[in-house]
């Protein structure tokens, strides 16, 4: 026999990137009195990662806790905001496992996207009762009524049962702190979405003899705390959590990760994890005291054998091999250049981010870390580098798989876009000579199209620049994971050579000034250079040895004129995401604290024509 624990809620937030997820768990906090009246708080307090702070994203899944007085009793709620990028599913995945409810946030102006559908789908499939919640109707191109169908085919696409399609809807400005049950309600505060979620979201359901069976805990987000060591956070199921008291960790197959005392229960309240004596089933904890369990293991105590059942994650589509930085400037600016301190830190990574996946080469001196995307491979990487770390990155490459038949299948992902008309032409060419399907085109407002493609992942790389370029920075463009498919052949990349630097040394103005009617060049005078370093992009489709290190031929002779200032266009400098697209296969990034550079694999001229020749 099961009982509900009336006065505390499990919820989780999922929406699309950028749809004001974490605007609103702001709100939510404020007008709980989790913040007290008058004390400053930092806009999108929930991300805490300066990296989150600096793109405006959500990338770790974070919980906090709310007590909503409401009218009859005092409810707990417990709420855990997610990432809104696809790169970042794997956090998502798990978080859904420890809630009951969720609140599915949907921009009144653009509707459901990519992610829409990807939470949504995982959220769905564990019988989740989602609230909607229709942000940003304040906009003015807000489309509510529209966004709202918008939804509700999406759900019937998805396969919902009766009682998800008959879904609550609230309209909201997250921003401006209100929500209502009808658009023309008054606009006055959070009450209405907080009396919802305890109306409708489910209280933790357990069994009345639940406290007195022994504790168990399926581990769903791991962080490292400097002074408490690993943390664990999870809903406990049955037992009671207490510090000092011997448990031990099962992995998902039932196998004894390892016993441990634990030295402390943090429940969270508000902004932060406080100590507590004990924490029951149907809570939302952290635990600290293991060295070894990881995500998906079942913290329990000591007689239990039987591990809780962990949700199966999509697989990785995307792998760089990332190395010790070997370049002649090697060491100069991170302190942390061997190879074991770079397989330390990357198994430790894989141990927090179920998504992510680390093997060793066969030669033992690089790794191949295979993950969501560009963008969660490039935030380890750009993590890393702020760390001291000096790295070698490889190009992407997808992570294929043999069908039964045994032919390759590669990743697909459906791709949206919103763009003016007058671009639509130029980026479906693109998109189709680099293998994509038209699915759909329709009309998205004020002289706005909305295209869906299924395009496979690896069309995709470095493909942001090219978009960019084409829509004049107008355009938006979202994905997200599909399926695995047959391989659709040879897709053409790089079209442009580079230029590469015959020399060490310190770049000139003079020989720069020379070079620019060559291509486009990367370095600025005075940066460090080096033989097989990439200083450029080529005109032609070729590359080409060039000299960068060529100073003015000085003369005694001073004829009128001779003696101007050269005159240099400001180079591109690449973002770290660029350059890992951008390079070749038989390139390389050279990443450090300081600098991020472009490079060949082989440095030597003759050695680089050996590999070619080797490569057909």
């Amino acid at each position: 026999m099961t009982q509900r624990t009336n006065s505390l809620r499990n919820i989780a937030i999922v929406a699309h990137v950028d749809h004001g997820k974490t605007t609103l768990v702001d709100e939510m906090l404020r007008q709980a009195g989790a913040i007290r009246e008058g004390a400053e708080m930092a806009e999108r307090v929930m991300d805490s990662n300066d990296i989150e702070r600096e793109r405006g994203i959500t990338i770790l899944a974070k919980c906090t806790s709310v007590l909503w007085e409401g009218r009859d009793e005092a409810v707990r709620i417990n709420v855990v905001d997610t990432p809104g990028h696809a790169d970042f599913g794997g956090e998502v995945e798990r978080i859904l496992s420890m809630v009951d409810g969720c609140l599915l946030l949907i921009d009144a102006a653009e509707g459901p996207m990519p992610q829409t559908k990807f939470v949504l789908s995982k959220a769905l499939a564990l019988g989740l009762q989602p609230i909607v919640v229709l942000n940003k109707v304040d906009r003015p191109s807000a489309a509510p009524d529209e966004a709202l169908d918008a939804t509700f085919d999406l759900f019937a696409a998805l396969g919902a049962s009766d009682e998800q399609l008959d879904f609550d809807i609230l309209y909201a400005a997250g921003r401006d702190g209100w929500a209502a049950r009808a658009i023309d309600d008054p606009h006055e505060n959070l009450t209405p979405l907080f009396e919802t979620i305890v109306a409708r979201a489910p209280a933790p359901d357990i069994t009345k003899t639940a406290t007195s069976e022994p504790f168990r805990m399926l581990a769903t987000t791991l962080e490292a705390d400097p002074y408490l060591g690993r943390i664990l956070t999870g809903r406990i199921v049955s037992g009671i959590a207490k510090p000092g008291v011997t448990m031990k960790a099962l992995s998902r197959d039932g196998k004894k990760v390892e016993q441990a005392r634990v030295t402390k229960v943090l429940a969270f309240r508000g902004l932060k994890r406080q100590p507590v004596d004990e924490a029951h089933p149907g809570d939302i904890v952290a635990i600290a005291g293991f060295s070894e369990a990881s995500v998906s293991d079942t913290i329990c105590d000591l007689p239990v054998e039987t591990p809780l059942p962990a949700q199966p994650i999509d697989p990785p589509t995307l792998s760089v091999t990332i190395a010790a930085n070997d370049s002649p400037l090697a060491g100069r600016e991170g302190d942390k250049v061997q190879s074991r301190v770079i397989r330390d830190r990357l198994l430790r990574q894989a141990e927090g981010d179920v998504a992510i996946t680390v093997t060793e080469t066969e030669a033992k001196d690089a790794f191949d870390v295979a993950g969501r995307g560009e963008l969660q491979l490039g935030v380890l990487i750009e993590n890393m580098r702020r760390e001291g770390f000096e790295l070698a990155v490889s190009r992407p490459r997808v992570v294929t798989r043999e069908d039964e038949d045994g032919a390759i299948l590669e990743p697909i992902e459906e791709v949206v876009i919103d763009l003016d008309d007058d671009y639509s032409g130029v980026v479906i060419e693109k998109l189709s000579q680099r293998k994509a399907d038209l699915v759909e085109m329709k009309p998205a407002g004020a002289g706005k199209t909305r295209l869906t493609m299924h395009a496979p992942a690896r069309a995709l790389i470095g493909y942001h620049g090219d978009f960019l370029t084409d829509t004049r920075g107008t355009g938006v463009i979202n994905r997200s994971y599909l399926e695995h498919a047959p391989h659709k052949g040879v897709i053409q990349g790089r079209r442009n050579g580079v230029l590469i630097s015959n020399g060490d040394g310190a770049a000139v103005p003079f020989a720069i000034w020379n070079l620019e009617e060559r291509g486009v060049m990367f370095i600025s005078p005075g940066d460090a250079v080096y033989e097989g370093m990439i200083v450029g992009e080529n005109a032609k489709p070729d590359d080409l040895d060039v000299n960068p290190l060529k100073a003015k031929q000085l003369t005694n002779i001073r004829a009128a004129g001779k003696d101007d200032a050269v005159r240099l266009t400001p180079p591109r400098r690449l973002t770290l995401e660029q350059a890992i697209s951008y390079i070749n296969d038989d390139e390389l990034v050279e990443v450090t604290p300081k600098s991020i550079r472009l490079r060949k694999i082989a440095l030597k001229p003759h050695l680089r024509k050996r590999r070619a020749k080797e490569n057909g």
